[in-house]
C-alpha cells in the first residue's frame, strides 16, 4: 500500500473516532488564542484553561498587554511553568502587533513567525483555529504518531511539517492535527499505548500488519 493511500485509510478511521476533534484550548477571538497558545508550551491545555479566563478579563487588546506590568502578568499566569519567557513573548509580540498590526493579529504564518515567542507550530494553531486558514501543526503527539505510524522518518518538527503537506490534501491540515493529538492523548500514548483498543493498528507498522485496498 502507497504512503498516500495508507494515510488517507488513517485519516477516514480516526475521523470516524473523534468526529468532534477540535482545539482544545479555550479562545474567543485570534489574540486569545495566540495567548493561550504561548501558554500552552510545556503546558497542558488543561491547566492553560484554567488560568487564562483571569487573564483574558484583565487584558482584552493588543495594547493592554503591551502595557501591562510584567510581573503582575507573570503572577497571572506562574502556574502555566516558564512564566518569565512566556511574559516575555505574549508581552512582545502583543507590543509588535499593536505597532504594525493595528492592534490585529496577522494573518499570515511569515507575519506570525516575526512576533516573539512564535515559530510555525503556533503561527500554524492561529491560522487553522482562528482564521480557519489550513495549517499542520506538529505537536509532541503529531511527532510522536507521524513517526510510529511509518508516515515520516524526520523527528524535526519542521521537515515534519512539510512531509505531511506532500500526503495530506491541504483542506484537511488542521482536522488532521487534531485527530492526531487527540488519538495521541487518548490511545497512542508514549509509553503505554493501547495497541488494542486502536482502530488504525491494522495500518500500524508497529504492529506489523497493513490493510489492503
Amino acid at each position: 500500500m502507497d504512503l498516500k493511500t495508507r494515510t488517507t485509510q488513517i485519516f477516514k478511521k480516526l475521523k470516524k473516532d473523534y468526529p468532534n476533534a477540535k482545539c482544545a484550548l479555550n479562545f474567543k477571538n485570534p489574540l486569545e488564542l495566540m495567548v493561550a497558545t504561548i501558554l500552552s508550551a510545556q503546558c497542558t491545555d488543561v491547566r492553560v484553561n484554567i488560568v487564562t479566563p483571569a487573564v483574558f478579563k484583565t487584558y482584552k487588546t493588543a495594547k493592554d498587554y503591551a502595557n501591562a506590568n510584567p510581573k503582575e502578568f507573570e503572577a497571572l499566569i506562574r502556574s502555566t511553568g516558564f512564566y518569565v519567557n512566556k511574559t516575555k513573548s505574549i508581552l512582545g509580540a502583543c507590543k509588535l502587533i499593536a505597532q504594525k498590526h493595528r492592534g490585529n493579529v496577522p494573518r499570515t504564518l511569515e507575519e506570525l513567525v516575526q512576533l516573539p515567542g512564535i515559530g510555525r507550530k503556533t503561527a500554524n494553531v492561529i491560522l487553522g483555529n482562528a482564521y480557519n486558514t489550513p495549517g499542520i501543526v506538529v505537536d509532541t503527539h503529531v511527532l510522536r504518531l507521524t513517526k510510529r505510524m511509518g508516515l515520516t522518518k524526520n523527528t524535526d518538527p519542521v521537515k515534519v511539517e512539510f512531509d505531511m503537506m506532500k500526503i495530506i490534501p491541504q483542506k484537511n491540515w488542521t482536522i488532521f492535527s487534531h485527530l492526531f493529538t487527540h488519538h495521541g492523548r487518548q490511545i497512542c500514548m508514549a509509553r503505554k499505548p493501547l495497541c488494542s483498543k486502536c482502530s488504525i493498528s491494522s495500518l500500524c507498522p508497529k504492529i506489523g500488519v497493513t490493510v489492503k485496498g
